[in-house]
């Protein structure tokens, strides 16, 4: 069984990454409003019936402001930490959470779902992966540094969503506080193009077909730039870079066989 991708929004203006089957499917965070995440589902012709859970990665507003409303209209179960939970201020009667456990699997339908801690400034920070039969799709985004969890992880991905959040260059010369540009380095911050790079390069499996740089810093990258220096050493993997103001394509994962497209190019309804 295949799996479909897409990245709703990427930035910190919000966070919003799909991943499904033909049957189920799920979000991984929810930056963006709801009526936002609505429209541009349908513009992909993606169904929010078919959504089962959303996953949260960490409390950070560009990844949560989302879900009261989108949680709660359409009854999604929402999976968190306890730790991660502290930060939401709802009324939890509305809502359904349910706590994940690093390395163990959640089963959403036959999506398997599974979170491993990153270094980053939150309370309890994950990454996950989601496997659906033998295709494996993974989404690393806020990192503040390559662990063996993350090495390991991407080693296993049919297709994944990679931060590559800043530029060197731009981020010492551009205007940004020393002290912001010590927390975006720091080792609990985000990936740079280079750490981004080195991973992809060093660790990308022979069968990865889709790399989707996210998380791109608005003042200290540029989208082009990130494109041509992860394109020259993609070796057949087709690289697409997140927008942070609009969505991207549904992206066909199906082991052997890649399609790039739009979920209304596809033979049944996603």
């Amino acid at each position: 069984m295949s799996l479909f991708i897409t990245s709703l929004n990427s930035g910190s203006n919000g966070n919003c990454y799909y991943i499904g089957n033909e049957h189920e499917a799920i979000l991984v965070d929810a930056g963006i409003s709801c009526r936002e995440t609505e429209k541009r589902m349908k513009r992909l012709g993606l169904s929010i019936n078919k959504v089962k859970a959303i996953f949260i990665s960490h409390e950070h507003t560009d990844h949560i402001s989302g879900i009261p409303v989108l949680a709660k209209k359409f009854n999604i179960p929402v999976y968190i930490t306890p730790g991660t939970l502290k930060h939401l201020n709802v009324n939890f009667e509305d809502y359904s959470f349910i706590n994940f456990i690093a390395h163990e699997a959640v089963m959403i339908g036959e999506l398997a779902v599974t979170a491993f801690p990153k270094f980053h400034d939150a309370s309890e920070p994950h990454s996950f992966i989601v496997t659906c039969r033998d295709i494996t799709v993974g989404i690393f985004t806020d990192i503040g540094v390559v662990c063996d969890n993350l090495i390991a992880n991407f080693q296993k991905c049919h297709a994944a969503f990679l931060e590559a959040n800043y530029d060197d260059e731009m981020l010492d010369n551009g205007g940004y506080p020393y002290h912001l540009k010590r927390r975006i380095r720091g080792g609990n911050g985000h990936l740079s193009n280079k750490q981004a790079l080195e991973l992809f390069i060093n660790h990308k499996p022979a069968y990865m077909s889709h790399l989707l740089l996210a998380h791109l810093s608005k003042n200290n990258n540029d989208p082009s730039l990130v494109y041509e220096l992860f394109n020259s050493h993609a070796n057949g993997t087709e690289v697409v870079v997140a927008s942070r103001y609009e969505e991207t394509p549904v992206y066909y994962i199906g082991g052997t066989e890649v399609i790039g497209g739009r979920a209304k190019q596809l033979a049944f309804d996603l």
